[in-house]
């Protein structure tokens, strides 16, 4: 993943370009790809290196500052001619920097920091920029994506919600307009014709989800032939060429916004264009795998490994289903798919839990992103789990779904001929985003100091307690006249605190994935003086809470953590909903050792440990940031093994002639 082309000049004679995944099979070349990979991080993100832009930039500001809007396109021409037949050096990046600098200054009054200059230069570079919240990372993003557009580039410019999409776009266009530069936003309510029309851009912004499977429908297209030799016979030849029905040009430069989310939190997560299949007895064998499921003693018959997220069978229950099914025949004869009906049916009773990991909306399943809250309405489980779930809750059961095409986030993004990304939280998946994209993650300085307080860690015995506590911080903060923002791991948490508060007469308003629609609303007046909001992690990726003067008054804002998440880049990133720009704001955490995170580790804890040892803040503190440390191991250590299983699968669809 080094050979990126920050220092070579474009080529021109690719229809669809992307890069080839490199298989390394062997140990020595996977230490060979690993070390090379380090030394080349190591050397790109020198602090003298990433700063220089600072003094590049600046020769250059006074002539362009003298440029009518005529003078700023014909230099943006200039610059785009010897871009492309020189590549990307120091002297023509510090110019196009100052260029579009100076249009974002006149024309959106924004101009660039010095950090967001050293920010851009990053992302150029083909690098994670780990920039605090509120430090104007979509203002950021507009340097690489002139520049790179300038030098002949696809660029995409990759965030989380077509909300997100719509709004960047619409912001920061007149940058790109006024260089001369086409700019799209591609949301996914939109055509085919609709889709082609802004891929053709020059700049587009869109989300994860819909440029992934916009790939996907154009690998279907190309099918087992996609290289540029057919495709260009295909053209010469005139007629119906498959060129004509693609959506993408190509995967070029992409920014990926929050980058830690979607290249990490979500990276095993398999995107798959399907077809509905009709079985007529497939309602039934569900319905028969749920009541036998339900008949089932844990502990006895199975057991819960809920920190690995599956379930055990016993020895007992292997043989009590067996005595349960004995009259039922059919599949339920075979020992294997057996097995398989019983397990989904237990996971899909036991660890897939109501208004924590789905929604029951109109009478259909809908499922959350565990690590935005959003509500993801057209996605579904495979493999008969989601049928399982639509009988748990009493839905109508949907067609099961057979895969046309699929592919996960980690292999589409290592396709990107230049990978980049922005987040405030990148610090601790730092090693995962370099062995597995070759990205390298640089903390860029705040514009201002920060002036975040954070409280010492309060752990209680009961989630009882805890929630009393927020209560009564919630309504002390309320009182002085602080804007309070409290953050929770599900709806089902929401919506408990909510009720206590109502209980109590105190106002206010509530975010979750029931709620998404009012987001921007409810987010907009999160700062106003004693504003009380409470929010699953939907208010911790792409908003900015704005504080009236009143409220800055009172100290800015102030944040309470009532759990843990399973990655702590989370519980940073509600944290830094507060101390935005060099606002005051304050951060104070209220746990439980009753707490969804703690279940997997606390079980098999004697009476006597935690009587004992449990009994110091200082020690449930430090178990609670254990359990969180040993959480985001396990689950880095499965999205490596779920790479490694995708290019198996890969391979196996590439031998078969199927789409990826």
């Amino acid at each position: 993943m080094s050979d990126f082309f920050i220092t070579k000049p474009v080529r021109f004679d690719q229809l669809y370009p992307e890069r080839e995944e490199v298989q390394d099979d062997s140990l020595l070349d996977r230490c060979g790809t690993t070390a090379s990979g380090w030394l080349d991080r190591s050397w790109r993100t020198r602090p003298s290196r990433v700063r220089a832009i600072v003094q590049q930039v600046a020769p250059f500001a006074a002539a362009v500052r003298d440029l009518d809007a005529d003078g700023m396109q014909e230099l943006a021409r200039e610059l785009a001619r010897q871009l492309r037949r020189e590549g990307l050096r120091d002297a023509l990046v510090g110019q196009a920097f100052a260029l579009v600098r100076e249009a974002a200054d006149r024309i959106l009054g924004m101009r660039h920091f010095d950090v967001q200059l050293i920010g851009g230069r990053i992302l150029l570079d083909g690098m994670v920029a780990e920039m605090e919240t509120g430090e104007g990372k979509t203002l950021t993003a507009t340097l690489p994506a002139c520049t790179a557009a300038l030098a002949g580039q696809i660029v995409h410019i990759i965030t989380v919600n077509d909300y997100l999409v719509t709004r960047d776009h619409a912001l920061m266009q007149p940058v790109y307009a006024a260089l001369g530069i086409t700019s799209a936003a591609v949301t996914s309510d939109m055509t085919h014709e609709q889709r082609q029309l802004a891929y053709a851009c020059d700049v587009v912004y869109c989300t994860n989800k819909t440029v992934v499977f916009d790939y996907l429908r154009d690998r279907i297209v190309l099918g087992s032939q996609a290289d540029t030799l057919h495709l260009r016979l295909e053209k010469l030849a005139g007629g119906n060429s498959r060129t004509d029905r693609l959506l993408l040009r190509g995967l070029g430069f992409a920014i990926v916004d929050e980058a830690d989310s979607v290249l990490a939190d979500e990276a095993g997560t398999p995107l798959i264009i399907s077809a509905e299949v009709f079985s007529a007895g497939e309602a039934e064998l569900a319905l028969q795998a749920i009541t036998l499921a339900r008949q089932l003693a844990e502990g006895e018959h199975y057991r819960l490994l809920t920190g690995e997220r599956r379930v055990e069978m016993t020895e007992s229950g292997h043989q009590h289903v067996l005595d349960l099914c004995s009259s039922l025949g059919g599949v339920w004869a075979m020992t294997l798919r057996r097995e398989e009906l019983m397990l989904q049916a237990l996971t899909a009773l036991h660890l897939f839990r109501r208004d924590e990991h789905y929604l029951v909306r109109d009478g259909t399943i809908q499922v959350i992103d565990e690590f935005t809250g959003r509500v993801m309405a057209d996605r579904s489980w495979g493999q008969g789990l989601h049928q399982l779930i639509e009988l748990k809750e009493g839905c109508d059961i949907t067609p099961r779904k057979e895969p046309l095409a699929r592919i996960s986030y980690q292999r589409f993004f290592r396709r990107y001929q230049h990978l980049s990304g922005m987040s405030g939280t990148a610090a601790e998946v730092a090693g995962e985003l370099g062995s597995i994209y070759g990205l390298a993650v640089v903390r860029v300085p705040t514009n201002r100091p920060n002036q975040r307080v954070q409280q010492a860690d309060r752990v209680f015995a009961t989630d009882t307690e805890k929630w009393q506590e927020v209560v009564a911080a919630i309504q002390r903060h309320h009182v002085r006249g602080a804007p309070v923002l409290v953050g929770t791991r599900s709806v089902a948490a929401s919506e408990l605190l909510s009720d206590l508060l109502q209980a109590r007469g105190v106002a206010h308003k509530v975010l979750n994935a029931k709620q998404d629609d009012a987001e921007a609303a409810i987010v907009a007046g999160a700062g106003q003086p004693g504003c009380i909001t409470i929010a699953t992690n939907m208010a911790g990726r792409g908003t900015d809470i704005k504080l009236a003067g009143a409220a800055l008054a009172a100290g800015g804002l102030h944040v309470i953590l009532s759990e843990r998440h399973e990655a702590g880049r989370i519980d940073r990133q509600i944290a830094g909903r507060c101390a935005r720009q060099g606002d005051p704001g304050h951060v104070e955490t209220i746990l439980s050792l009753q707490d969804a995170l703690l279940a997997p580790y606390t079980d098999g804890l004697s009476g006597w440990f935690a009587a004992r040892f449990l009994r110091s803040e200082r020690w449930r503190s430090r178990w609670m940031h254990h359990a969180q440390r040993r959480t985001e191991r396990s689950q880095s250590i499965m999205r490596h093994g779920l790479l490694k299983a995708d290019r198996q699968m890969g391979s196996i669809l590439s031998f078969s002639g199927r789409a990826e």
